[in-house]
Formats: structure tokens, C-alpha cells, sequence
């Protein structure tokens, strides 16, 4: 294997959104002024295509086809070689070479990044063909949510176990009640692979019970820039074989199995997916993956997974004034949801696997206190989705339900074998209608008494480990009680992040302006421990109004991806304060 390069991603371009708003329909030249190259980018509506502007032939730069009527040519101004950039193939002369095309990303505030991945396809280094499989050799056990048991020969290999206990902080809760013998597939285990850090898969409650049996069992996790595994010290979780491995570079494992593990191309700095190869057949997990590999992957599976629901969000559930109208936040959940059914769609129409698996969607706001997320908050349906693949191609789908296996060998051989996907037995129970809530629950409440929270110079303290200023957003931040009234005795309180201080009013000046309410348990929980916003707005802990009506994307990465991974040095806080 030593001849493989770990992938890069190379940032070539940047454009502002004033640039992306202008760009017109068809051909777009652009030049890197700090580098002097030079790139095209085409439009057509919403989609977006784009390469360097270097001809393949000897590097002569393109200029626009004056005989071109339908506005997609280019010319190469050395040899009058032709591309169509609609479709990144040279047209003349015909059938010569493909461009190499360029990742399109937009961020959250619509500007745009060209992105050049290398290698762009590591997959393809060593390749295998695909080799006779037995009947019963590979096959996928479905558990809960996002995680899946595989058997590939005689190794075993799970993704993803969150199976006990809730996520983010209290918000999630399992749908699906997992198989009786879980642990003990969890403790059978040659690996385990973690995607990232959120907590419906990176669960410490699961991996407490199984470090409890196998502290040493091999957990494998990508080379991100945020840590996966960053809070792993504070869980008091005792792992002790945590392999980070690089991207795009096989992992072997023993002559039949490699894996491979991907980054994303929106939030390469946590999120990953995985490539599993077995006697040349691969499985490609998604997982949560907004684009995996900049939207480069692998066609023709064998298996591909990947999430389906949507509602992983705090907005718009979260958001009241202004247009934030029960009427518009319903329109807008069924608007969301129908893109990413098609997405989802023509994702799997246009990578053209043998089997198609939706998982990573099936969590519930099952805690009382979120009876209004749990009810507004509605997430697609993996039927309806299977359904539509089916309509459009002749993927063959499954809607996996918690126990059953599906035998790759069966399944590929003939779709229709009965034993190709064994359910569970009648009478299994398959959606759990009871959640341990207080134990967790108390772990929260705990951190509402704790010392630090007498002196009210906490939140200097807080807000300036967490580094975050020099941005003109002054924010209001409420403890509350379980309905978001405020908390007798909490604290209510201004941060202005201009300059970081905590005025008593509103500044004169031009701001933008945010009012964050927050369960009292989960914020000061959050707090205590230097976690991750996430749990409070992904889990549903917040009720939140601004003005304007702007998405302050720098004041939310920071707070969710950017906190420093050393917690606040409350010790040494509570001495100082005497």
C-alpha cells in the first residue's frame, strides 16, 4: 500500500456572493489574481459546472467560440481545439479527451469555492475486480439509526453504534428499539468506524457500556481537523485503540478487506464517509455527508447508504417573530424535505447502485418538554424515497428495519431471492415506545448547582475562552425553564462581540442583534464542559429571534465546530474567585 497519496483538497477559487449573483447563464471566465490561473465556470439554471481554463492538448488558454450558438464552447487558442463545458468533453477534435472538472461548493452564505481534490478518485489506486462471494459471506445487520453490523468473511465490522441513551444533549432520542443482542455485536467487533463527532454517532453512553467489556477494541476515525474524538478525555469513557487514519488511502485489514475513509466537501473539518471493499465489492456509507468527496464517488456498488430524513436542524422549529409563522415553517419543513428527496434521488439515478439502503434519519423528540419539536418537526419517509429510486431507475432498495440482514451474495445474484433479506422474527419489537430519560437528565441537572454558576463573572470567563469577537452581533442570551419563560434566578444577560464585553443595554450603534434562549440544565451543562453548541441547537434547547433576519454563519461555525479543545479552567476560575 505504500503507494498510495493521501487525498488533499485544494482551494483554487474564491468568489464573494455579489460574484456568484452575478455570474450569467453559460460560460464564465475567472481569474485567481493572486495566482494568475484561470478557470471556467458554466451555469444553467441552478447547476454549475467548472474546470481550468488549460486545454488538455498542450495548455493553451480557452476563449469563447464565436461559432458556438448555444452558448457552451470554448476555444483553445493554440490549436482551435473545442470544449464543450456543458458536458466537459472536447468536440473537436471528437472523442479526444474528457476535462477534468473542478468541485463546486457554496457555503452557507452563498459565495462560492472552486475546489481541486488529489487524488480525485483514490479508489481507483489498486483497483480489484470483484470476486465470487458465498452465500452468507457478506452480510449487513441493520441495528438503529446509523448503525450497521457487517460481516465480511470472517471479520465483523460496525458503523456508527449510537444504541443507548440520547443525542445531542437531550433532544434525540432512538426510534427504532435495536436488536436484544446489540453489546454483544458491539464486543464481537474486528473495528468500528465513527464518522464524526455528533452524538447519534459518536455516543458515549454506547461506548461506555462496550469500554466497559473491550477498551481495546479497534475504532478507526478520519484525519479531521476537528477531533472526532476531541471530548474523549472529559466522557470518562476508557478507549484506548483510537486509530485516525488519513483521507483516501486504502486501510487493509486482511487480504479480502480494505476500507477507505472520505472526507466532505462542505464541512471537511468533521465530516467523513467510508468506502468498504470486500473481494472487490464495495459498500459506500454516506452517512451525514452533505457532498462526500466534493460529489465524486465511486458508481455501481454493490451496496450504497446513505441518511434520507432532514430535520437534523434547530431552524426553523426554533425560530419565532418575523416571518418565522407556524404557516411558513411548515411550508418551509415540506419545501426542504421534497429537495432532499430528489437530491437523494438523483444521487443514487446517477451513481447506479446494485442495492440502495436509506438509514441515518430515524430519531425521535421523544422527551415530553419537545412535544412541539416532535410534532412540527417532520422528517421524510424512507419508503417514500425507495419509491421514488425505484421509479426513476432500477436500483434495487431496502427500507432496513432493526434486526434484519440483507446477504450481499443473494441480493446481487437475484433481487427477488427470498433469503436475500431475512426480517426479523414476528413479533419483534421494532419502534421503542419507552426512553430512559432520568439518568440523563440528572447528569444535565447537575451542572444547574454547580459552584462556578454563584459568581455571575462566569460568563466573561466563558465567553472569552471561547474566543469569539470582533464581529458586529450583540446577542442576548436567557436562562430558561422547561417552556423557555425565564428561569427564576437564571441569568439574562447582553455579550457584544465587537469587542467582547457585556453591556447592561443595547449598543447605539448599527448591530445586528439575536436573542438565544436556552434550557437552563443544557446551557449551563454546555458550558461547564466546553461542548459544542450543537447541543443546543441541533438538540432543540434553544428558542431563538433576530434582527434582522440574517444567518451570522462565522458567530454559529464558531460556537458549533471552533471552541477551543481544552474546556474552561473552572478550577482555577473558583480560586480566583475565592
Amino acid at each position: 500500500m505504500g503507494s498510495s497519496i493521501e487525498q488533499t483538497a485544494e482551494i483554487l477559487l474564491c468568489l464573494s456572493p455579489v460574484e456568484v449573483a452575478n455570474l450569467k447563464e453559460g460560460i464564465n471566465f475567472f481569474r485567481n489574481k493572486s495566482t494568475g490561473q484561470d478557470y471556467i465556470l458554466y451555469k444553467s439554471k441552478t447547476r454549475l459546472k467548472a474546470c481550468k481554463n488549460m486545454c488538455k492538448h498542450q495548455g493553451g488558454l480557452f476563449i469563447k467560440d464565436i461559432e458556438d450558438l448555444d452558448g457552451r464552447s470554448v476555444r483553445c487558442t493554440k490549436h482551435n481545439w473545442k470544449l464543450d463545458v456543458s458536458t466537459m468533453k472536447y468536440t473537436n477534435p471528437p472523442g479526444s479527451f474528457c476535462q477534468d472538472e473542478l468541485v463546486v461548493e457554496m457555503d452557507e452564505e452563498n459565495g462560492l469555492l472552486l475546489l481541486e481534490l488529489n487524488p480525485p478518485n483514490p479508489w481507483d489506486s489498486e483497483p480489484r475486480a470483484p470476486e465470487h462471494l458465498a452465500f452468507g459471506e457478506v452480510q449487513v445487520t441493520y441495528l438503529t439509526h446509523a448503525c450497521m453490523d457487517l460481516k465480511l468473511g470472517d471479520k465483523r465490522m460496525v458503523f456508527d453504534p449510537w444504541l443507548m441513551g440520547p443525542a445531542f444533549a437531550r433532544g434525540w432520542w432512538l426510534l427504532h428499539e435495536p436488536p436484544s443482542d446489540w453489546l454483544e455485536r458491539l464486543c464481537r467487533a474486528d473495528l468500528i468506524y465513527i464518522s464524526h463527532m455528533h452524538s447519534d454517532h459518536l455516543s458515549y453512553p454506547t461506548l461506555k457500556k462496550l469500554a466497559e467489556r473491550r477498551p481495546d477494541i479497534p475504532i478507526y476515525v478520519g484525519n479531521t481537523e476537528r477531533p472526532v474524538f476531541w471530548n474523549l478525555n472529559q466522557s470518562g469513557v476508557q478507549l484506548t485503540n483510537i486509530n485516525v487514519v488519513p483521507f483516501g488511502i486504502w486501510q487493509q485489514v486482511d487480504e479480502n478487506l480494505r476500507f477507505m475513509i472520505l472526507m466532505d466537501g462542505i464541512h471537511p473539518e468533521m465530516d467523513t464517509c467510508i468506502i468498504v471493499e470486500y473481494k472487490g465489492h464495495k459498500i459506500l456509507n454516506t452517512v451525514d455527508c452533505t457532498r462526500p468527496n466534493g460529489g465524486r464517488l465511486p458508481e455501481n456498488v454493490a451496496l450504497m447508504m446513505s441518511d434520507f430524513a432532514g430535520g437534523a436542524s434547530g431552524f426553523p422549529m426554533t425560530f419565532s417573530g418575523g416571518k418565522f409563522t407556524e404557516e411558513w415553517k411548515a411550508q418551509f419543513i415540506k419545501t426542504e424535505r421534497k429537495k432532499l428527496l430528489n437530491y437523494k434521488a438523483r444521487l443514487v439515478k446517477k451513481l447506479q447502485p446494485r442495492i440502495y439502503c436509506p438509514f441515518a434519519g430515524y430519531f425521535v423528540e421523544s422527551h415530553p418538554s419537545d412535544k412541539y419539536i416532535k410534532e412540527t418537526n417532520i422528517k421524510n419517509d424512507p419508503d417514500e424515497l425507495n419509491n421514488l429510486i425505484r421509479k426513476n431507475s432500477d436500483v434495487v432498495t431496502w427500507t432496513p428495519r432493526p434486526g434484519a440482514t440483507l446477504d450481499l451474495s443473494r441480493m446481487l445474484k437475484d433481487p427477488t431471492d427470498s433469503k436475500g433479506i431475512i426480517e426479523p422474527p414476528e413479533g419483534t419489537k421494532i419502534y421503542k415506545d419507552s426512553w430512559d430519560f432520568g439518568p440523563y437528565l440528572e447528569i444535565l441537572n447537575a451542572a444547574v448547582g454547580d459552584a462556578i454558576f454563584l459568581h455571575s463573572s462566569w460568563i466573561k470567563e466563558y465567553f472569552t475562552w471561547a474566543g469569539f469577537k470582533d464581529y458586529n452581533l450583540v446577542v442576548r442570551m436567557i436562562e430558561t425553564d422547561e417552556d423557555f419563560s425565564p428561569f427564576p434566578g437564571g441569568y439574562d444577560y447582553l455579550v457584544d462581540f465587537l469587542d467582547l464585553s457585556f453591556p447592561k443595554e443595547r449598543p447605539s450603534r448599527e448591530h445586528a442583534y439575536e436573542e438565544i434562549r436556552s434550557r437552563v440544565d443544557v446551557i449551563r451543562h454546555v458550558v461547564k464542559n466546553g461542548l459544542l453548541w450543537d447541543d443546543l441547537y441541533i438538540g432543540f434547547q434553544t428558542r431563538l429571534q433576530r434582527d434582522p433576519d440574517i444567518y451570522h454563519h462565522l458567530f454559529w461555525n464558531h460556537f458549533q465546530i471552533k471552541l477551543p479543545l481544552t474546556p474552561p479552567n473552572w478550577r482555577s476560575f473558583l480560586m480566583h474567585c475565592g
